[in-house]
């Protein structure tokens, strides 16, 4: 009774500071730039800004919704808040959240998950805001070494490689579950080019993709990793009756 109280104080709290701060972010980031066209004497065409929102706008609201959809079940309401306030959910916070799920062993959906979400999104938040610091000061000193034509390859590439390693890891694991949609999204990657910018949204049918095979699995074999999985608890469960 004590824990189920404290969880539901817990998130009570969490979603009431969450929502304030969300609104008081928006509100921040919104009338930044109107108050700085207004200090300066150079507001912007609204109609122009209108229409040039509109031309882009109504694709990332798209993409905004199939994240939330699809990462806050993962990142529970604590992680959830901290990483859509943040930013940079896809190179920075999902990956520190999943990592130290991984470490501590929680499982999406408890509140152990929960609390495990928000601590390595907010360290990973303040560890991105002291990098930033100490690379804004040694930025001068540095450009040399990143303007480098040696170096510029490995630049380029830091991501798809940090990306390829990291996937790599959860691919592994359920290889009869990724392999099809990896394939698949390469695939259309590949024929269709222009679909690359617009990765975020590929998400959805991404996923899609993902569940239907999961389901499909699920109800050929009883588990989501296929029959190869099933058919070595089947021979652990037979040694295991033999030494009995």
């Amino acid at each position: 009774m004590e824990r189920e109280q404290f969880l539901e104080r817990y998130n009570k709290n969490t979603h009431l500071i969450g929502r304030i701060v969300s609104v008081v972010t928006l509100i921040l980031l919104v009338g930044a730039p109107f108050f700085i066209g207004y200090h300066f004497g150079a507001m912007p065409d609204l109609g122009a800004a209108a229409k040039g929102f509109l031309a882009v706008g109504l694709i990332w609201t798209a993409s905004s919704v199939v994240e939330f959809l699809v990462y806050t079940p993962m990142l529970g309401a604590g992680g959830s808040y901290l990483a859509f306030i943040t930013g940079n959910l896809i190179n920075m916070k999902i990956p520190c959240a999943m990592s130290a799920r991984e470490i501590a062993g929680t499982k999406a959906g408890t509140s152990e998950n929960e609390v495990i979400s928000t601590l390595s999104i907010a360290t990973s938040s303040l560890v991105t805001i002291l990098v930033l610091g100490i690379g804004v000061l040694l930025l001068v000193p540095l450009q040399p070494v990143l303007q480098s034509p040696t170096l510029k390859p490995a630049f380029e590439n830091a991501v798809p490689a940090l990306f390829g390693a990291m996937a790599y890891r959860y691919y592994r694991k359920n290889i009869s579950l990724s392999l099809v949609p990896l394939i698949l999204m390469s695939l259309l990657f590949i024929f269709v080019p222009s679909l690359i910018s617009q990765s975020s949204i590929m998400v959805l049918p991404a996923g899609a993709v993902t569940i239907a095979l999961a389901w499909l699995l699920f109800r050929k074999y009883g588990t989501i990793e296929g029959k190869k999985i099933r058919e070595i608890r089947a021979q652990a469960s037979a040694s295991a009756g033999e030494k009995e």
